[in-house]
């Protein structure tokens, strides 16, 4: 089977979580895949389109489509499936304010779908008012490299660790009063940033680290307790938890916001804690920090949960998805 792969950014976390992981899952399962960033301008989209016509059929990732893109993919395509991982129908800026147009861009997409495939059951259940051929795939990870990596650490101080990008640093930026505290009371303690921008903070000292694919497992294991905050909106509702994934992989407990997938994927007083409020967020930190065993007993629940995740179950769950609806 050949599959044509539509991104509209390649080098997105979303599209390395999604797509770039599982290629090699597809290739053992006879999909062949060739992927493709989707181009600027009427014209070039079209000729891109154009191509659908040579594949079994289009695997489109995230990406809501305009009436012109949407035309032509139609007229060209075999078979669509559409996979997202994010509410892509609200705006992430003003997310309790609809949108109409994000949100005719994602019915028409999903319309025009022979198969959706949705992040989870919040994102699902917006598709399914469009299409009701829809299937819920969790994103995946490769759980073996976090379990085979081994890295030691040069002091005894405790690393909170926050993974993520510019756009979502904000959502860290709202527990600053936590940790603030947390800060003031714990002089052992250093909040750890992987992300490609930062902030400071007065009461505790911040520690740097850029994003990059080869040391972001690294500087996850020599943490201590992962951080998950999110403010409960249309937007967040839809986010797939993937940090809370790395988090447990690296063996550490994790408090977060009861926040869409959040609230199923940390298993509350078991693989780690939810905090509503900044005082539960400074208690259920400062209860962790000074309990190293619930700390380690806690990381090992949660990296025995994410098996449930690792790339080799969910990828073989995607080829049978793509298989169904191709018919092979």
């Amino acid at each position: 089977m050949e599959l044509f792969v539509i991104t509209n950014n390649p080098d997105r976390a979303s599209f390395r979580q999604r797509i770039e992981v599982y290629p090699d899952a597809l290739r053992k399962n006879g999909i062949n895949c060739r992927i493709v960033k989707l181009p600027t301008g009427i014209w070039a989209r079209r000729k891109l389109f154009e191509q659908a016509k040579d594949f079994d059929a289009v695997f489109l990732h995230k990406k809501c489509l305009n009436i012109l893109d949407a035309f032509w993919l139609h007229k060209y395509s075999k078979i669509v499936i559409y996979d997202f991982d994010d509410a892509v129908m609200y705006d992430n800026k003003h997310p309790d304010m609809p949108s109409r147009k994000r949100l005719k861009a994602f019915q028409r997409t999903v319309e025009l779908a022979d198969m959706v495939i949705a992040g989870n059951s919040y994102l699902a259940d917006h598709a399914r008012k469009f299409n009701t051929t829809l299937n819920v795939l969790p994103t995946g990870l490769d759980t073996v490299i976090y379990r085979t990596q081994s890295f030691s650490k040069n002091d005894a101080n405790i690393r909170l660790v926050w993974i993520g990008s510019k756009t979502t640093l904000k959502y860290l930026a709202e527990i600053k009063p936590a940790l603030e505290q947390i800060g003031a009371r714990f002089n052992n303690v250093i909040l750890r940033i992987i992300a490609d921008d930062f902030f400071e903070l007065k009461n505790m000292r911040v520690e740097k680290r850029s994003w990059s694919k080869e040391k972001e497992i690294e500087d996850l294991i020599t943490s201590e307790i992962g951080l998950s905050p999110l403010p409960d909106d249309n937007f967040t509702r839809g986010k797939c938890g993937f940090k809370i994934l790395q988090y447990a992989c690296a063996c550490l407990p994790v408090v977060a916001s009861p926040v869409g997938t959040n609230s199923e994927y940390v298993r509350d007083g078991i693989t780690g804690f939810l905090a509503t409020d900044t005082q539960k967020w400074v208690e259920r930190i400062s209860q962790l920090v000074e309990n190293p065993q619930l700390c380690k007993k806690m990381g090992e629940q949660g990296r025995a949960w994410a098996k449930n995740f690792d790339v080799s179950l969910i990828g073989k769950q995607l080829c049978e998805l793509i298989a169904k609806c191709v018919g092979t």
